[in-house]
């Protein structure tokens, strides 16, 4: 891991996604006081073209059954889908563009995606793990509806919030994985 003197730098390179978090998450107060470290994100014309949704408790359930009602899924009586249950909270990421002649829609889509990747380095410099997840069936009719998302809003997905165990804190801090190389980005008008 490239260690850096800055500690923005060095928490933006030490950030990991975290596929298994834990049951504490940060209450909404928090969340307020993160947002305004993510609120600066890149945005032409200032037009704010993204928002959050956080899940919480019963909310996940409703998503299980939106996302078991889009993929045509019947379960048993109890059987629920798993997915939405992986954290505790889950603060799904649209994009919610503004009518503008200066700013293409997908312009106001790289903002919401820049929004939603701030917000998840200033959970890993709070301590939080995060992993930001998708699949084929996030703008699904029945998935969208239940986000409540007008036409022209895209859920972009949703981030899996909670606390490091302690197990996968110790695997990251042995961890000899190298940093990419990172002139394989750069390059030069041909």
């Amino acid at each position: 891991m490239t260690s850096h003197s800055d500690p923005v730098l060095s928490a933006m390179a030490a950030r990991r996604s975290v596929s298994k978090v834990g049951p504490e998450t940060p209450t909404d107060a928090e969340l307020a006081e993160l947002l305004t470290a993510v609120t600066p994100v890149a945005d032409h014309k200032a037009l704010r073209p993204w928002r959050l949704i956080t899940l919480r408790g019963d909310d996940r359930m409703r998503l299980a059954d939106a996302l078991d009602a889009a993929a045509g899924e019947t379960r048993a009586p109890g059987d629920v889908n798993p997915k939405p249950f992986r954290a505790e909270l889950l603060i799904a990421v649209v994009a919610s563009p503004k009518e503008h002649p200066a700013v293409p829609v997908w312009e106001q889509h790289a903002t919401a995606a820049g929004a939603a990747h701030l917000l998840e380095l200033a959970l890993w410099s709070a301590g939080w793990g995060v992993m930001w997840r998708t699949g084929m069936l996030a703008n699904a009719r029945e998935v969208r509806a239940a986000h409540g998302l007008s036409d022209d809003e895209l859920l972009m997905g949703w981030l899996y919030v909670g606390n490091i165990e302690e197990s996968f804190k110790a695997r990251m801090l042995e961890s000899k994985r190298p940093a990419l190389d990172s002139w394989q980005f750069l390059g030069r008008m041909p």
